[in-house]
């Protein structure tokens, strides 16, 4: 680690001054001044753009000033609190579930979209407010109004929706739950949608390399899930979705509170697409037959008395999908599914796939805040999951097992006052792989045992710094160090500008991350043989980064404007090249490769209850290949994003009307090489840039009841040509994985939503 950093870490505290602030605890229940901490809650003054967020133990500290004596604080679930505070002081306030309270008065409610202003981080949270916004039928759909993350099509058969950010890829995210590692390994290509919609209370969007308390994996950022607690979910919730391409969803979730210590819910997802869709006349089915069931047990013990808290989940998930052509029969294919010999053809059959998954997991979350130092404490992470996927892709076979044991243990406590604190703590994990390729056995053990220290400075006034340095060995990546720094600079009011950079190392799981592959005629080639992973070497990359906050007040209503650059330099890459259209080749970078993004994003709520937001995003990700430098394929440039969201006042039942719509422009992108093939099967080397358009009207009857309905791609755009020889899917030309634009045209969708 530099030398510099150490410098830093040391002389920070002592340059800190004395200043303004209001510090304290928020807590949970009815803790009645025993320290159980609530972690994330909002506290920030009434009118103001001065907020923060509170930490793991529920402890928060923000800038005092008289201009504003209001401190709301709130927490979905809870009621919100309006304390009036007029002079920096200590404050520790309990907030009560909302179920528990005759009469509830709210003085101002949290926006759907919240920026930190003084973190170190740079954090987008998005709330169950945002979320409800669109469909959000799962946590891959959960993007669309947040110009945060883009969403992507990586294929033309299962339709699966693919998250990117910084321009690169969601394998180059670190995705959590609850900040215990989630999709990564086998469930790349469709963790995300194995996580309803309305099982997530919040999302956490940190741009740039992440904490190293989560683990060495992130590269360019994070993106965590908070779930639904049982303690303040709803006692009874039920959700039923459906769409006019056959697609229907229902969500049912059932929490129960024990006794004082301990609550439980039961959570129950159940899809189903039935309906055959072919709107491009291709043969091919536009979305997979689809069906899951997916059902979790959470427990949350909490002991306001000794300290402890708790929460424990069990999952299980059977998912399966058919795609292929529409006359494709799964019973007349198994004499020749999956074993790569077209001579076993006649020429009659049709070409399909088959999807199946089953996964189990289970975590644990333990933690202890001692109750006569607050800002104090310990916590356990632990899980477990079993991740099985069989396969096929017309004459390709695709297996894998993926068996994951995770725990880290962490230790919180402060240097010398609550401005200095760190977190120390150890990691282990350990990933089995049984992996089949057609007949070619991939299996792997993958163990890795690691050390980490964050420290965090906070003077809000003016400066936030977090860094930290974990140290790891793992049998395949070796002996490693990773550090990462954040700082946090305020200039003048309102005003946030912070840096960033951090490493990241990774394993490609080159074939579960690109299973779209499958779904062509390209021979797999596997380009160097002395690395220890598939023959290839461990991904290395540097993150570097710089945002600007500021907020502003225009015609007496609040916004904000954020500038963000991002930059991520490869040491070594998995190179994934698919400009031969007869091969996709992987081979350690040769040369140089990095991916630049700039946004501009300016939000606004420029009439009462009538908000804007909008942004400008612009990516350089370019790559030497062994044919020389290219840009990424099928990655826009250039993109605009505006949503509208729009409230009516709400009624003394509770009633209300909500409006919202999002629209999408996305330039140009390069389309991979395909010279070689017959000049009917040839794409030019670009696609023409589009624009895509999303609404959503809610009507809310009441505290228990609404229903929705919307509409997604609402212009009607469909890519042309969305697979390649359509006509002989068994020949040497057949190639789904060309998509760069919606397969299916205008999706309308309706709803409801009853809680009790």
């Amino acid at each position: 680690m530099k030398l510099y950093i150490y410098i830093l870490i040391g002389l920070l505290p002592i340059f800190s001054l004395s200043q303004d602030k209001v510090e304290g605890m928020v807590m949970e229940g009815n803790a009645e001044n025993k320290h159980i901490g609530l972690p994330g809650a909002n506290v920030y003054w009434m009118d103001s753009q001065i907020g923060t967020i509170t930490n793991d133990e529920g402890l928060f500290s923000i800038p005092f000033s008289k201009e504003y004596n209001k401190l709301i604080i709130s927490y979905v679930g809870f009621q919100s609190d309006t304390l009036t505070i007029n002079e920096p002081k200590m404050v520790h306030h309990t907030l009560k579930p909302s179920n528990e309270l005759d009469e509830v008065v709210v003085e101002k409610k949290r926006d759907p979209v919240q920026k930190a202003y003084f973190s170190a981080q740079n954090v987008i949270t998005v709330n169950s407010a945002e979320l409800l916004k669109a469909a959000c039928c799962n946590l891959s759909e959960s993007f669309e109004t947040n110009p945060a993350i883009d969403v992507n099509f990586s294929d033309a058969l299962t339709g699966t929706k693919q998250i990117q950010m910084l321009g690169l890829t969601s394998p180059y995210l670190l995705i959590t739950q609850e900040n215990i590692p989630m999709v990564r390994g086998a469930s790349q290509a469709f963790g995300l949608t194995f996580t309803p919609g309305t099982w997530v209370e919040s999302i956490q969007i940190t741009k740039g390399a992440g904490s190293v308390v989560n683990g060495y994996e992130s590269i360019s950022g994070q993106i965590n899930a908070e779930l639904v607690k049982p303690l303040t979910d709803k006692a009874l919730f039920v959700n039923g979705y459906f769409n006019r391409n056959g697609r229907m969803e229902l969500n049912t979730h059932v929490n129960h509170k024990l006794n004082d210590k301990w609550s439980t819910g039961i959570y129950i997802h159940g899809n189903a697409r039935t309906q055959e869709v072919d709107n491009n006349d291709d043969g091919f089915l536009d979305v997979p037959l689809a069906n899951q069931i997916n059902v979790m047990n959470r427990w949350q013990y909490q002991n306001p008395e000794t300290g402890w808290v708790s929460f424990l989940n069990f999952r299980f998930l059977n998912d399966e999908k058919q795609v292929g052509q529409v006359d494709f029969n799964p019973e007349a294919s198994d004499a020749i599914r999956g074993f790569g010999n077209s001579s076993m053809l006649s020429g009659d059959e049709a070409w399909g796939s088959e999807i199946a998954t089953r996964r189990f997991d289970t975590s644990l979350k333990l933690g202890y805040v001692f109750p006569e130092l607050p800002f104090q404490s310990f916590g356990f992470q632990a899980s477990y999951s079993n991740h099985d996927q069989e396969s096929y892709f017309g004459l390709n076979r695709y297996d894998i097992n993926h068996e994951s044991v995770y725990s880290n243990l962490i230790f919180n406590s402060i240097l010398g006052n609550t401005q200095s604190k760190f977190k120390t703590g150890i990691t282990f994990a350990h990933d089995g792989y049984e992996e089949l390729v057609n007949t070619t056995d991939f299996s792997r053990d993958d163990t890795s045992i690691g050390a980490f220290f964050e420290y965090s400075y906070d003077n809000l006034e003016k400066l936030s710094l977090t860094a930290g340095l974990r140290v790891d060995s793992h049998n395949r990546l070796g002996n490693f160090i990773t550090p990462r720094l954040h700082v946090r600079y305020t200039p003048w009011e309102k005003g946030s500008l912070r840096g960033s950079f951090g490493r990241g190392r990774r394993a490609a799981n080159i074939f579960a991350e690109n299973q779209q592959l499958f779904g062509s005629a390209r021979q797999i080639q596997i380009l160097d043989s002395e690395g220890s992973i598939y023959g290839l070497d461990a991904e290395d990359a540097w993150n570097y980064g710089v945002s600007f906050l500021q907020g502003f007040t225009f015609l007496n209503r609040p916004g904000n404007v954020t500038i963000d650059f991002y930059k991520t330099d490869f040491k070594n890459q998995v190179v994934v090249d698919w400009e031969n259209p007869r091969a996709i080749s992987f081979y350690n970078l040769d040369g140089k490769s990095s991916a630049s993004s700039f946004q501009l994003e300016v939000n606004h709520e420029i009439l009462p209850k009538l908000e804007l937001r909008t942004a400008y995003k612009f990516y350089d990700v370019n790559t030497d290949y062994r044919s020389g430098n290219l840009q990424k394929p099928l990655l826009a440039q250039h993109r605009f994003f505006v949503n509208i969201g729009y409230e009516t006042t709400l009624t003394e039942k509770g009633g209300q009307w909500k409006f919202d719509y999002t629209l999408h422009t996305l330039g140009k992108q390069r389309l991979p090489n395909t010279d070689v093939n017959p000049v009917e099967f040839r794409l030019g080397e670009f696609a023409d840039g589009y624009t895509l358009m999303n609404a959503q009207v809610t009507k809310v009857f009441s505290e228990h009841f609404e229903i929705y309905v919307g509409g997604e791609n609402l212009t009607n755009f469909r890519q042309d040509n969305p697979v390649l020889s359509a006509e002989n899917p068994f020949g040497a030309n057949f190639d789904t994985s060309i998509v760069y634009a919606p397969i299916m045209g205008r999706m309308v969708y309706g709803g409801f939503r009853y809680k009790l």
